[in-house]
């Protein structure tokens, strides 16, 4: 049991020597208010002043102190091994028994603990400046003595309310956190320090331990300046545990005064005079109390804490070697052969780029669509209901399909609806097809881009170490897509210019949807006339002497203008009858006829283009026929058009752009990157990178040791 401490020792050493606290290793953090007697306590217990001293804060950097007991054996082998390794780093060679050694300081032995004091107000000075600021950057000593036991403490500044002279404003709460940084840590043992000439009740280092230790299993109270009580009080009831219960115990000590300390007390005199105070004062807690009982205790929570972090040690240390040697891996190792290496890089990076688009990459993403999977859904799920929403119809109102038939017959009356109406207008329509087909090509471009990114991240993270050949991958490859948009945005606008040059009213869907709108009008035309007066004959049409009686027209033109319309009427899929004419003798009523335009003969001047046309009227049946008809029939052939651009887009964007970009990336990499000019500037590593590597070398290295330290331990009967 005794020799786990020095093992903590061993791994603390470890761990410094790469400078991380990574592990937080079993420790005893020292608490308490400015001037409680910390500083006091920790030279009772090296028995040596090696600590500053004077008014305030004093204390302004953690003290990790590590206690080392050593017999004289281990002394002379070392004192041996420093005289054949002697150099100008060493200061001496160990002539005494005890000696110290700073972190920061390499090998430089310390013999004189006065030259220790000076060492560490001139490091705090150094880091933490002269103007009573604190730094949480630590300052690691140890000391080798056969006077003391195994220990590691930690000494932190006195927790303090008020700032004096140009200490910052926020030094209570710098020093606040600066405690709870190291007391917070489940591994350490915490030594809250009062004074006793102070009410138990208000000490600040128990409140504070209570915040990270509510249960109090690694909290050990120390009361300090027993000597100091007023006159008829004593510490009893404190020392019993009566006032405030602590788990692991309270523990009394006296510590030398200022006037002790001015006068050159030795710390051996200051024991030996607290242990007749006790004898006095306390007989019978004087066993139980005292500065060698609390190292000893000390000694024994610190062996007994060290044992029960081991297991949970064991499996942090090989949790991170396994991180560190996975990011040395990442970090790859120095390049020797530039040439292979560039071509694997860049055959690595086609490869991931191409399985990422099939969906075979090796780091599948899980947060969101990647790759080949968002191409299809921009091609089967955006483009596809973005088409279908398109209203075949849209943007054209049965007024602009009124005025193209009548643009279209020209100057004379049509017997027929005429079929460059259907072609003019159908064509209107599908031209709205192109834009949505053109920003299917503008996203699967995006996500082309995107899979460099991902690849970069995730894929090939060997081109983090050559961010020049990172640039230059990127460059390649987007300039290859960008080549590749423009010949795929022809493409598609080629589909659809192909689908306006012919209106094939032959296809044989479109020849269906006649048939059945045919159908359906000649449908209508029989109910028509079901519904028509039985005094009117329903199997014949009308004469042209009928017709001008129903027109009310004497002349003989009127007659044969009537004998025109009704022909127009059925030659047009047959669908003429009479019942059209009458609705228009009923438009043509006496009332109107009664009115007559103003004419030349009576002195009025007639302005033709001055009559204001209608902007909305009610059409006639005809007119209404005709539109149904030119609107039935664009909406039929459109969703003829859109199913072939929805099928054919698709496919000219992976012709075009997908397939041709997979093809030739390679080629296109190792044409433009692949070259011998390129290789010294392009394999470049980044400035940081290879400090990175030897970093993660390195900590990948003391772990590996630490692993090996805590599995002899496991081999022997200490665990």
């Amino acid at each position: 049991m005794e020799a786990l401490i020095p093992v903590i020792n061993k791994l603390q050493d470890v761990f410094n020597t790469v400078g991380a606290d990574i592990i937080q290793l079993p420790q005893i953090v020292v608490v308490g208010t400015q001037s409680s007697g910390k500083s006091s306590v920790l030279e009772s217990l090296v028995g040596r002043d090696i600590l500053p001293r004077g008014t305030g804060v004093v204390t302004r950097r953690p003290l990790i102190l590590q206690l080392v007991h050593i017999d004289p054996e281990d002394r002379r082998k070392t004192n041996e091994e420093n005289e054949s390794k002697r150099n100008g780093r060493l200061c001496r060679g160990i002539e005494g028994e005890e000696w110290g050694k700073f972190l920061h300081t390499k090998n430089k032995i310390y013999g004189d603990f006065e030259e220790i004091r000076q060492e560490i107000e001139a490091e705090t000075e150094r880091i933490s400046g002269n103007n009573k600021g604190i730094s949480d950057e630590p300052i690691h000593l140890k000391i080798f003595s056969p006077h003391v036991v195994n220990l590691t403490l930690v000494d932190l500044p006195g927790i303090t309310k008020v700032p004096v002279g140009d200490q910052p404003k926020d030094i209570e709460i710098q020093i606040r956190e600066l405690i709870l940084k190291y007391i917070s840590n489940p591994n350490s043992i915490i030594l809250a320090v009062t004074a006793a000439n102070t009410d138990m009740a208000t000490s600040e280092a128990l409140k504070t331990a209570r915040e990270v230790d509510p249960d109090g299993r690694r909290t050990l109270a120390v009361v300090t300046k027993l000597d100091l009580m007023d006159a008829g009080t004593d510490a009893m009831d404190v020392l019993m545990g009566r006032v405030i219960p602590v788990k692991l115990g309270i523990i009394g000590v006296v510590n030398r005064s200022q006037l002790d300390i001015n006068q050159k007390k030795s710390v051996a005199d200051s024991i030996r005079d607290e242990y007749a105070f006790l004898q006095k004062k306390y007989p019978s807690l004087a066993n139980r109390n005292g500065t060698k009982f609390l190292a000893r205790t000390l000694n024994r929570l610190l062996m007994h804490h060290i044992r029960d972090c081991l297991p949970e040690l064991k499996t942090r240390i090989n949790v991170l070697a396994a991180q560190y040697q996975s990011l040395l891996n990442s970090y790859g190792e120095p390049v020797d052969d530039q040439s292979s290496t560039l071509l694997q890089l860049i055959t690595k990076f086609a490869a991931e780029y191409c399985n990422t688009i099939e969906g075979t990459a090796k780091y599948i993403e899980t947060a969101e669509l990647c790759g080949g999977a968002r191409i299809c859904y921009i091609f089967h799920e955006t483009f596809g209901r973005t088409l279908e929403s398109v209203d075949p119809l849209g943007g054209l109102t049965t007024i602009d399909v009124l005025t193209a038939i009548r643009n279209a017959t020209g100057p004379r009356p049509a017997l027929f609806v005429p079929e460059i109406s259907f072609e003019l207008l159908v064509k209107r329509q599908v031209k709205r097809l192109e834009e949505p087909s053109l920003r299917c090509v503008e996203l699967v471009h995006e996500e082309m881009q995107r899979i460099i990114q991902h690849c970069s991240n995730y894929s090939t993270q060997e081109l983090l170490r050559f961010p020049k050949l990172h640039d230059a991958i990127v460059e390649v490859v987007t300039s290859l897509l960008r080549k590749r948009l423009p010949v795929t945005n022809e493409m598609v606008h080629n589909l659809v210019a192909i689908e306006l040059a012919y209106i094939n009213t032959k296809h044989p869907d479109f020849a269906d949807a006649c048939g059945l709108m045919n159908n359906n009008l000649e449908e209508q035309r029989r109910n028509r006339l079901r519904d028509l007066p039985a005094a009117v004959p329903r199997d014949k049409s009308l004469s042209p002497t009928e017709s001008l009686a129903l027109e009310g027209e004497p002349t003989k033109a009127a007659a044969s203008g009537s004998q025109s319309a009704l022909v127009g009427e059925q030659g047009d899929g047959g669908m003429g009858n009479w019942r059209g004419m009458l609705r228009k003798g009923e438009e043509g009523a006496p009332s109107d006829r009664t009115m007559p335009l103003a004419s030349p003969q009576r002195g009025y001047a007639v302005n033709l283009l001055d009559v204001p046309v209608p902007v909305s009227r009610k059409l006639s049946a005809r007119e209404q026929r005709d539109c149904e008809v030119i609107e039935r029939l664009i909406k039929s052939y459109f969703l003829i058009v859109r199913k072939n651009i929805q099928d054919s887009v698709p496919k000219a964007v992976m012709h075009f752009l997908v397939n041709h970009v997979k093809d030739c990336l390679q080629s296109e990499l190792v044409g433009q990157l692949y070259k011998t000019t390129l290789l010294k500037d392009l394999l470049t590593e980044s400035e940081d990178m290879a400090q990175r590597r030897n970093e993660a070398a390195d900590m990948l290295k003391a772990l590996q040791k630490a692993s090996q330290v805590i599995a002899e331990i496991r081999e022997t009967h200490m665990w």
